[in-house]
Order: C-alpha cells, then sequence, then structure tokens
C-alpha cells in the first residue's frame, strides 16, 4: 500500500503541478531580453540595469539582445516563433500597437503575446545643436514656413512618436519639415551632432547633451515644465497640442503559464524598487511607468483602440 501510494502521489504531482513546482523549474537556463532600440541608448541601458538586478532574483543570467529594426517591433516578432516557457522575452514600445493600423504586420498586437509587466515612458523634446541659428521653437517654425521642407528632422522612426509629434507642429503651425528615421536615438543624436539634420524630435536622448551644453532644447513635449530645464516652454505653452508618449515594457511570447509571467514580473518590480532606479531615471528625464501584468494588458487593449483616429488625423492609416 506504501508503494502504490507513493507511486500515485508522485504521478499526481507530474500531472498536475502547482504552482510552487513550476516556478521551482523556472528558469531552468539564461533568459534572452531582446531589446527594441539601439545599444547604447537610454532604453538599452535601462534593460541593462534592471536585467543585472532581476537575475539576481531569478537565478539565471538576463542576456539583453539589442534587435532594433522595422520601427522597434522586430524585437517583439522574434517572440512569435519562441517557445512560451520564458526563457526568451523581448522590449516592446508603444509602436508595436501603432504599426498594425498604418503597415501589414506580422503580428497581432493583443493575440500574439504576453504582456509581462511596464516599465518607462520616454520624454520627449524639440532640440538642436547649440550654436543652431534657431533659437526659439518660433524661430523653428518659421523657418518652416518660409523655407518648407528644408529643415530635416530626426526621430526614432516613421509613425514613431518623435514623427507624430512633428506632425502635430506642423499641423498646428503650418510649418513643414522633411522627417529622417532612424533605428534609435543615438543613432538621430549622432545625425544632430554631425549636422547632418538640422533638429531632432526625440525622446530622453538630449538630456545629457542638453546638460553639457552640446544642445539647445527648444521645448519640451510633456504636459508640463520640467525643473530641471528651467525656462524650457513646452509646446503646449507655445500653444501646440502635441504630447510625446512613448511608454514600453516587456513582453513575452502567448500563452506563458502565469507563474512564470508572476516570477518574471516579480523580479523586474523587485529591480524597480531598487533605490537606484529612481536615479536612473532621473538621469534621463525617464518617467516612470510600471504596470502589472494585468495592467499592461488593459491599458495596450485601450491603447490599441485609441490610437487609431490620432494615426487617421496624422494621415498614416494603411489603405
Amino acid at each position: 500500500m506504501k508503494r502504490r501510494t507513493f507511486i500515485a502521489a508522485a504521478a499526481s504531482a507530474t500531472l498536475l503541478p502547482s504552482a510552487a513546482w513550476s516556478q521551482a523549474r523556472y528558469p531552468q537556463r539564461p533568459i534572452t531580453l531582446y531589446g527594441a532600440l539601439p545599444g547604447g541608448g537610454i532604453m538599452d541601458q535601462h534593460l541593462r540595469f534592471l536585467a543585472e538586478r532581476a537575475q539576481k532574483v531569478l537565478g539565471q543570467p538576463i542576456a539583453v539582445d539589442p534587435r532594433p529594426g522595422a520601427g522597434a517591433t522586430l524585437a517583439p516578432t522574434l517572440l512569435l516563433n519562441a517557445a512560451p516557457d520564458g526563457h526568451t522575452l523581448a522590449a516592446m514600445t508603444v509602436n508595436t500597437l501603432r504599426y498594425p493600423h498604418y503597415q501589414t504586420s506580422n503580428y497581432e498586437p493583443l493575440k500574439d503575446f504576453s504582456y509581462v509587466i511596464g516599465l518607462s515612458n520616454f520624454t520627449f523634446a524639440v532640440a538642436v545643436l547649440a550654436d543652431s541659428p534657431w533659437k526659439t521653437i518660433e524661430d523653428l517654425i518659421a523657418a518652416g514656413k518660409t523655407q518648407p521642407g528644408k529643415l530635416t528632422s530626426g526621430s526614432t522612426g516613421h509613425g514613431g512618436t518623435g514623427h507624430l509629434v512633428l506632425i502635430d507642429i506642423e499641423n498646428a503651425t503650418g510649418a513643414k519639415f522633411t522627417q529622417v528615421p532612424f533605428k534609435g536615438g543615438p543613432d538621430a543624436i549622432q545625425a544632430l551632432l554631425g549636422r547632418h539634420i538640422d533638429f531632432i524630435t526625440d525622446g530622453a536622448s538630449f538630456a545629457p547633451l542638453a546638460d553639457d551644453g552640446r544642445v539647445r532644447i527648444l521645448a519640451l513635449a510633456t504636459e508640463t515644465p520640467m525643473a530641471r530645464f528651467k525656462g524650457v516652454p513646452t509646446l503646449r505653452e507655445k500653444g501646440i497640442d502635441a504630447v510625446g508618449w512613448s511608454p514600453y515594457g516587456i513582453l513575452g511570447p502567448k500563452n506563458m503559464p502565469a507563474d512564470v509571467m508572476r516570477a518574471i514580473h516579480d523580479a523586474f518590480k523587485q529591480a524597480m524598487d531598487d533605490p537606484a532606479h529612481d536615479a536612473f531615471l532621473e538621469k534621463f528625464i525617464q518617467l516612470p511607468w510600471y504596470k502589472s501584468s494585468a495592467d499592461y494588458r488593459a491599458w495596450a487593449e485601450k491603447y490599441f483602440v485609441d490610437i487609431r483616429p490620432v494615426l487617421a488625423k496624422a494621415g498614416l492609416l494603411k489603405q
């Protein structure tokens, strides 16, 4: 009887693993986290900061692997053929929710991914080189009216947040600029520093350069002014209703087990609770944007619907 009872109990445990049993088996090997933007940028640094701390909780290394491209949607698409075992993750920007509205995509954002945790939100601004002839946002707009299409603006891809901010500026003022898409903020910044473009509508990458005097911020695409950049107006204060909204978080393949998702979420949440995390966000003027797994999915479902009329107004919907 004792032998039969032992065998039955073992079989039951094998067929019906508990959450504790599953969590004890995860992770079984190193974890790969694909970054949606180029290496060396704000997102890449942020993911590495968090991964360094989360891997101590999970007990396995987390390798951050930047995979920029396709307007920051390449990284999430790498999950389409990945096993839902929690060993392959990807960062997602809002572009993943926008792109299916205006181009043919090989994924459905609300069906093909597991939403694990929301991390942060980029701060956007319009910035020029410190020695630029345009001292104010009014100067830049005036130039965009007198020489329509001549001035070039760098942003992180067609239809990205920076591009939408630029379209809002054009629609509100009548100025016309030429958008130059890049894979990420670092590339746009380097183009600006190399004088290959005239200005940027970008997120966060401008902050350290503004601190050391290499770029001048003409206007912030934020809801309110920022004490760090005293005297710099928001676009709204200049009568232009343009706010850069670009949060990001971590996805997994669809159908991830709840206990595995919870383990990943909890490890990264613990990393976000590190006091050093606040200092990191402050350095790059990143806004905190923690979302639980349930809240992240709920936000994505709402945003996917809400962004469509915005893209329609910008003339970006696919025909």
